[in-house]
């Protein structure tokens, strides 16, 4: 059994992703949010996937929070957010379809921005103009969603309590969207008319989230951050510019929900054990072999929102490092140890050089990144199924090392191990005397 201790109940429990993206993050919220009052997204949209098996049902989760599986959690979609209304209501359809009742436990701030499908169309029109440097966005709209955001000229949800308005706003929009790109088709007509109704539908659902959130902090109720992406695609610390277009940090957590930083108590960094890249970009540990065929598919990887291949690599503890040193992770969750089982051996990068010298941290110009010299650390692997462990000492002793030699590069205690893909299969090392 998992323990709900896990879960802060002095302030605001935090989980981000530490690479770039796909380490495993909707399996540990699945499991502390069967504790938690509240769960929330901070940002992001619909481009996340979350991917969680509970007694052998698959569900998907895109825009909606995790914690939506625990019946007795509130889910909250914070002002970071941008949100795609006709996949917000998709996904909640889609949950309803495998028994989950989700009415009364969702809410959306009023002043989350909208992504709408000229958004999306956008996309893919900045994709074909930017060709061979193309970033390898999901085409869902997010990027030029914000795009609108930060030039102010976005439509928010409170915007659909006066339509009159938003109708102007909406068609200044789309205005501006075709002079940028040139016209291309979209009935502008059919699309406010969906507003008009969506406009209806979504009322129940708004909220003053702000208000929301530090009433209910000021009630020391559990409250579960979900990250969505990672640092690594963090607009203003990741792989500029094969990055998203939000903060994926824990600077995003106090923005897109309007907390401060003294409310939050745990920062969880969820870690593959391995490194996993979807889209284009950077990626220095990145195997063009057997070993990443190898791990691509033992380990499924396979976007959860595309569908489309993951590049897979060794471990890489410089990104680790400056991950760590931007969000402040109090522990961290190792996932899919279980895939690197059966390797003779597994390497693991421990510093960069650049022109034979070791650099002090993860570079920012990515022209110096493609010219870099990876060090790796060769460590034995093990030949035993770890799947059924539930104690770190259950682990073969290959194993054990491996997850010390992360936890002290990092020097972050490491707290769950992921083995299987079941909420059921993780040791809990809080549990742990021995560790």
């Amino acid at each position: 059994m998992i323990s709900g201790s896990n879960l802060s109940d002095k302030g605001v429990t935090v989980v981000l992703g530490t690479q770039w993206g796909d380490e495993g993050k909707g399996k540990l919220v699945d499991i502390l949010a069967q504790e938690a009052d509240i769960c929330a997204r901070c940002a992001g949209g619909n481009n996340a996937g979350h991917t969680i098996y509970v007694d052998g049902i698959k569900y998907y989760f895109h825009l909606l929070p995790s914690g939506l599986i625990n019946p007795k959690c509130t889910s909250i979609i914070g002002s970071g957010v941008v949100i795609h209304l006709p996949s917000f209501f998709a996904e909640i359809e889609e949950l309803k379809e495998k028994g989950l009742q989700t009415e009364g436990r969702i809410f959306v701030s009023d002043r989350a921005h909208l992504v709408f499908d000229f958004h999306q169309i956008v996309d893919g029109l900045k994709e074909v103009e930017l060709g061979n440097a193309s970033i390898g966005t999901t085409k869902k709209g997010i990027g030029p969603a914000y795009s609108s955001k930060a030039s102010r000229s976005g439509l928010r949800v409170h915007h659909l309590s006066n339509l009159q308005s938003f109708e102007q706003k909406f068609r200044k929009l789309v205005e501006n969207r075709r002079k940028r790109y040139g016209y291309f088709e979209y009935d502008v007509e059919a699309e406010i008319a969906r507003y008009k109704q969506y406009a209806t539908r979504l009322k129940p659902f708004i909220i003053d989230s702000v208000l929301y959130m530090h009433k209910h902090i000021n009630m020391r109720q559990k409250i579960l951050v979900e990250g969505a992406n990672a640092l690594m695609l963090d607009l203003d610390f990741g792989t500029y510019p094969f990055v998203t277009s939000s903060n994926t940090t824990i600077g995003g957590v106090l923005t897109g929900l309007g907390i401060p930083s003294s409310k939050i108590d745990k920062v969880i960094g969820v870690v593959k054990a391995y490194t996993t890249r979807v889209g284009g970009g950077p990626f220095p540990t990145e195997l063009l072999d057997a070993t990443g065929e190898l791990l691509q598919r033992v380990g499924a990887e396979y976007g959860a929102t595309t569908g489309r291949k993951r590049r897979c690599g060794w471990l890489d503890l410089v990104v680790l490092k400056y991950s760590t040193l931007i969000n402040g992770y109090t522990s961290i969750n190792l996932t899919k140890l279980d895939v690197l089982t059966n390797l003779p051996e597994i390497k693991i990068a421990t510093a960069y050089l650049l022109n034979g010298k070791p650099l002090e941290s993860f570079p920012a110009d990515l022209d110096e990144l493609e010219n870099i010299d990876v060090c790796y650390e060769t460590l034995p692997g093990w030949e035993t199924d770890i799947s059924k462990c539930r104690h770190f000492k259950d682990l073969p002793i290959n194993a054990q090392r491996y997850v010390k030699k992360i936890e002290e590069y990092l020097n972050v205690p490491i707290e769950w191990i992921g083995v299987g893909m079941e909420r059921e299969d993780m040791i809990d090392l809080k549990l742990e005397q021995s560790f």
